[in-house]
């Protein structure tokens, strides 16, 4: 059965059905809220200066419990050569963050972290392995 030329584009043919919903998060809907641990490896820029890495690591910690997040510990893996040119930069300062968060708060999350331009890269990864 065809789409009559006189059907409005808002309308759907009769015999047309959703067969399922689709989630924009990732984990499983009756997850959504559960608390997780991760860790988060990430490299800032190597041209910040002490007083500037500090607070970009207090800034990172702070979006972390703004979005509903625990900390747990911070560890400064100090300067390190990169394996390849990013941003026209050869070595990172690394950061590993571990923390435990919502699990519908991770893309949120991310996407706070791709948007930073002091953040090279950033890894977050779940901890349970699950």
């Amino acid at each position: 059965m065809g789409v009559s030329p006189h059907t409005r584009l808002t309308e759907r043919p009769r015999e047309a059905k959703l067969t399922g919903a689709i989630s924009v998060n990732k984990e499983a809907p009756e997850l959504a809220g559960e608390v997780r641990a991760y860790e988060m490896l990430y490299i800032l820029r190597p041209d910040l200066d002490e007083e500037g890495r500090r607070n970009k690591i207090a800034r990172v910690q702070q979006v972390i419990e703004s979005q509903g997040g625990q900390v747990q510990g911070t560890d400064e893996w100090g300067p390190r050569i990169l394996a390849y040119e990013i941003d026209h930069f050869r070595e990172g300062y690394y950061v590993l963050v571990t923390f435990t968060l919502p699990a519908d708060k991770v893309q949120e999350l991310e996407s706070r972290f791709s948007m930073d331009d002091e953040i090279l890269r950033y890894q977050v990864v779940r901890l349970d392995g699950k």
